[in-house]
C-alpha cells in the first residue's frame, strides 16, 4: 500500500508541475514569438522592445562599451535598433509572404541566458525551404529579451561586430561609429518604423 501511495503522490507532483515548466518554457519563448509575428505584421517599433538593447551593445563593442559615455551608449543602442529594423525587418518579411509554418523547440535555459531555436517553412512557388534558427535570449530586470539570431549556424551579432562595428570603432572611434551609423539612418530616412 506505501508503493501505491508513493507511486500516486509522484504522479500527483509531476502532473502539477508540468504546467509550471510550460509556463517557465513559454515566458522564455514569448519574446521570440512576439519578435517574429511583431515583424511579420509590420510592427517594428513593437518587436525593437522584446531585444536586449544592452547585451548587444555589450557584445558589439567589447571593451569600447565601458569606456563610453552615457549618452553615447543610449545613441548606440537606438540608432542600432533602427538600423537594423530598417534594414533588417523589410528582408524578413519579404520571406514572410510566402510562410507556410514555424515551430519553436523548448527553451535551453542556463541561468540568466537561454536559446530557443526554431524552424521556419518557406513555400515558395519556385522553391520550398526550410531554415533552422537559433535565437539567443537574456533576462534582465524586464524579462526575457532577443539578444541574437542564427542562421545555418552563424551568428548575426558576430558578423555586425566583425564587418562593420569593429573596423569603425578601430578606425575613429566612438566618433567615426556613431558618424556613420547617423549618416546610414539618414540613408534610410524614407524607410518608416510602424
Amino acid at each position: 500500500m506505501n508503493a501505491r501511495l508513493r507511486t500516486v503522490s509522484l504522479l500527483a507532483v509531476l502532473a502539477l508541475s508540468v504546467p509550471a515548466f510550460a509556463a517557465a518554457n513559454e515566458e522564455v519563448a514569448k519574446p521570440v514569438k512576439t519578435v517574429v509575428q511583431s515583424v511579420r505584421y509590420g510592427k517594428d517599433l513593437a518587436a525593437l522592445k522584446y531585444f536586449g538593447g544592452e547585451q548587444q551593445a555589450r557584445f558589439l563593442l567589447g571593451a569600447a562599451w565601458d569606456k563610453a559615455s552615457e549618452p553615447q551608449r543610449k545613441e548606440f543602442i537606438e540608432l542600432f535598433h533602427t538600423l537594423f529594423a530598417k534594414i533588417a525587418f523589410p528582408k524578413v518579411r519579404d520571406n514572410f509572404k510566402n510562410l507556410a509554418s514555424i515551430t519553436y523547440d523548448d527553451p535551453e535555459v542556463k541561468g540568466d541566458e537561454a536559446k530557443v531555436a526554431s524552424t521556419i517553412v518557406i513555400d515558395h512557388p519556385l522553391k520550398k525551404q526550410e531554415l533552422k534558427l537559433k535565437y539567443a535570449l537574456a533576462k534582465d530586470k524586464a524579462g526575457w529579451k532577443v539578444v541574437d539570431v542564427a542562421v545555418l549556424g552563424d551568428s548575426m551579432l558576430t558578423g555586425i561586430r566583425d564587418d562593420q562595428v569593429q573596423p569603425l570603432l578601430k578606425d575613429g572611434g566612438w566618433d567615426a561609429l556613431l558618424k556613420a551609423m547617423r549618416e546610414k539612418n539618414k540613408e534610410l530616412e524614407k524607410v518608416t518604423l510602424k
